[in-house]
């Protein structure tokens, strides 16, 4: 039985958490918020995020970090991708030196482009062979509920990403592991950005055709982007892929789909912003995507729209006009190379 860390009470940490402890494991949550921890202690709730979740008695929570850390084996990490380094340099001290480090976060970092493994192994000194990263259709409240759903697991070490799989599999949660930790991260964190274009999409009234050409040539970009960076392009056809896409760019439980959805039909940024209740990953993280994109001559011509709608003050219809006046060319021109759109 393998002795978990949760470090995070949102929404997919504490779903992350009954999925741990499903599978056999004790599970420890920290939480920043007192309340947060006092509720999952006394009556295994957390009426926050999934009111009506009963956690498993093999979860407990605390708001000492260290107490959570203490003899993990497995330190799974499910903060906001701009929080992760300040948390990390404050619990580097307390990780033991053989656990293993799981990223639930989907985004990349404003300042530096680092994806969210790479600054784990910055703050905390752990090998990529310790460092595994969770990404997929991972829709937490219907996991919540127990349905069936599947995930990848990659890390550049085998064992450790098997390590992970069976320690999170379950009758209703499979994972898939992979070694392709850099077309993992990135399908994570760029499907975000899609999202909200395809939010802003449907909230203007466009219909299912603009929102599936919007996900195919959102998938283009994210394969181009990762192709640049060294992953490998079947990646971006599985679960970390499209079916993250998918499931991100059309469901209503998608909090990027949502915060596009609401601009799209007329809320400006400020008022969006101050309506969503949970992290909207794409807000932050898609500029530093657009500069790495840039940085390896890579075109994002999605992903630099909704830029200029979320930062640059652009209008939400501005999006469509641009993606509609873009050169006409072969499909797949660029779609596995830096370059095309």
């Amino acid at each position: 039985m393998s002795r978990v860390a949760t470090m995070g009470s949102g929404s997919w940490g504490t779903v992350f958490s009954m999925v741990m402890a499903d599978a056999g494991s004790d599970v420890v949550m920290w939480s920043r918020d007192a309340t947060v921890a006092g509720e999952i202690n006394a009556v295994h709730s957390n009426e926050q995020y999934h009111p009506g979740l009963v956690l498993p008695n093999s979860v407990r929570a605390t708001t000492d970090a260290s107490d959570a850390l203490a003899g993990a084996d497995i330190v799974v990490i499910a903060l906001p991708a701009q929080v992760l380094r300040a948390n990390l340099a404050e619990w580097a001290a307390f990780i033991p030196p053989t656990a293993i480090l799981v990223s639930l976060i989907k985004g990349i970092e404003l300042g530096t482009t680092r994806r969210m493994s790479e600054v784990i192994a910055e703050e905390t000194g752990a090998a990529p062979e310790r460092i595994v990263v969770v990404s997929g259709p991972n829709l937490a409240r219907e996991i919540a509920m127990r349905q069936p759903s599947a995930t990848t697991v990659a890390c550049v070490d085998e064992s450790s990403a098997q390590l992970l799989q069976d320690a999170c599999t379950t009758d209703y949660f499979r994972p898939y592991w992979t070694t392709d930790v850099i077309g993992t991260e990135l399908g994570g964190a760029v499907k975000n950005v899609i999202a909200v274009a395809n939010g802003m999409a449907a909230g203007m009234g466009l219909g299912e055709n603009s929102q599936a050409s919007l996900m195919t040539r959102g998938l283009a970009e994210i394969a181009r982007l990762g192709v640049a960076l060294g992953a490998d392009p079947l990646t971006f056809q599985g679960l970390a892929g499209v079916g993250d896409l998918v499931a991100t760019c059309q469901s209503p439980l998608s909090r990027n789909r949502t915060f596009g959805e609401n601009i799209g039909s007329g809320l400006t940024v400020a008022e969006t912003i101050e309506r969503t209740r949970q992290t909207c990953e794409a807000y932050r993280s898609c500029q530093p995507i657009l500069e790495l994109a840039r940085a390896h001559d890579v075109d994002m011509p999605i992903t630099e729209q909704v830029v200029n709608v979320l930062h640059f003050g652009a209008a939400p219809h501005t999006m469509a006009a641009a993606f509609m006046a873009r050169e006409t060319k072969h499909e797949h021109e660029g779609a596995a190379l830096g370059a095309g759109g």
